[in-house]
């Protein structure tokens, strides 16, 4: 009689995927490059955020645009348009050529970016759908992407327009927060996708441990939703202590809802901006911790129990990097970091919760996700 010994709780019997998915580690290495100037790209917005650059460029010129002012005539021109501007006229009337210049190149780069992202998506992703190596729920989820691509530069647009309106000297906070939240969904959509291609298969894990592993990169998003707020409306600048706010444990009521509608408080009044934003982070900080002591004591030595905990100390230390960007009253080092970061938390969170669903067996895919691809349906196919 033999007795055959159990794999361990959080992997099934592993097989390479390239046995049934031609082309699967190119895929997922080029997710993962996607992911990676995601982050760079909310680096460089957060930069350019933080100089005061994002409204140096006053037309949206999705072509042309990728194009910079080649002599002077062109710069004089680019000058004279943002000299119209209502943050010109209240905020810098003094600034010189040069100086705008420094302006423009931040706005420029971020612009430039965001289209060095689009074709880094959009020619790989039309080769790999050509040569059938794309299933269909990663076809579907690379398509949702892509559209979510292109309404995050309109997202975009409409955020700069906002802050070139009559008496405004900075970008709307709500649609700054959109833009942020947006391509930190973005973001978590393509780390997720990635982390499905894994080239062996694992089983989910328990359903309690499963739940709350998904549900932390849902309160991350919401907590980056909330520091967009923050860093909209300049409420890091205000309350620049803690554990309390200026000697307050929570501001009073009257002070917290003094606007009119109730609802324009969550937006513009400083004070609920930045205790909103502290309440969340603690609240992800205690799931993140009891998720990692959930992990240990259902899973103890597995996989996922370490990303719990990896989960639990990225929160952990974002919150303190947080906590010194506002005693510190966010200096562009620190405000650029702590927004850096929570890309980091986002992006462990993401895989921890997409490797806690499981991943099929690569040799066996479910019908309904076969590689789809000109070649396949020519029946010239690998």
């Amino acid at each position: 009689m033999r007795l055959s010994k159990a794999p361990p709780a959080d992997r099934f019997d592993a097989v390479p995927a390239a046995s049934s998915r031609p082309g699967r580690g190119a895929v997922r290495a080029w997710l993962y490059l996607l992911a990676v100037l995601v982050v760079a790209m909310v680096a460089v917005g957060g930069a350019t955020r933080l100089t005061g650059s994002g409204l140096s460029i006053t037309e949206w010129r999705p072509v042309t645009g990728a194009i910079p002012p080649l002599n002077a005539a062109d710069w004089a021109a680019e000058f004279d348009k943002y000299r119209d501007t209502p943050q010109f006229r209240i905020l810098n009337q003094g600034i010189a050529l040069d100086d705008f210049k420094t302006l423009y190149w931040w706005e420029w780069g971020h612009r430039l970016l965001g289209r060095i992202v689009g074709l880094v998506f959009f020619l790989p992703f039309a080769w790999f759908w050509w040569r059938g190596w794309l299933g269909r729920r990663l076809l579907l989820g690379l398509l949702g992407l892509g559209l979510l691509g292109g309404l995050q530069g309109a997202i975009g647009w409409i955020m700069v327009a906002s802050g070139l309106q009559p008496g405004m000297t900075a970008v709307a906070p709500l649609k700054l927060a959109l833009h942020l939240t947006t391509a930190s969904l973005i973001l978590a959509g393509l780390v997720w996708l990635a982390a499905g291609t894994r080239a062996r298969a694992l089983a989910p894990a328990p359903g309690s441990v499963r739940i709350v592993a998904g549900l932390l990169p849902a309160l991350v998003l919401v907590q980056i939703w909330l520091g967009g707020l923050v860093a909209g409306s300049k409420a890091g600048l205000l309350y620049n202590t803690w554990p309390d706010m200026d000697g307050m444990i929570v501001p009073p009521a009257r002070l917290l809802f003094d606007k009119v509608p109730l609802i324009e408080n969550f937006v513009d009044n400083l004070a609920l901006v930045q205790l909103n934003h502290r309440l969340f982070a603690y609240l992800v900080v205690l799931v993140a911790l009891a998720h990692a002591i959930q992990a240990a004591l259902r899973l103890p030595g597995s996989a996922a129990a370490g990303r719990a905990k990896g989960v639990a100390a990225l929160a952990l230390a974002q919150m303190g990097l947080g906590i010194a960007t506002l005693l510190l009253q966010v200096p562009l080092w620190a405000g650029l970091a702590h927004q850096v970061f929570a890309m980091a938390v986002l992006v462990m969170a993401t895989v921890h919760a997409r490797l806690s669903f499981g991943v099929r067996a690569a040799s066996a895919p479910a019908g309904g996700d076969v590689p789809i691809g000109l070649e396949t349906l020519a029946g010239r196919g690998a």
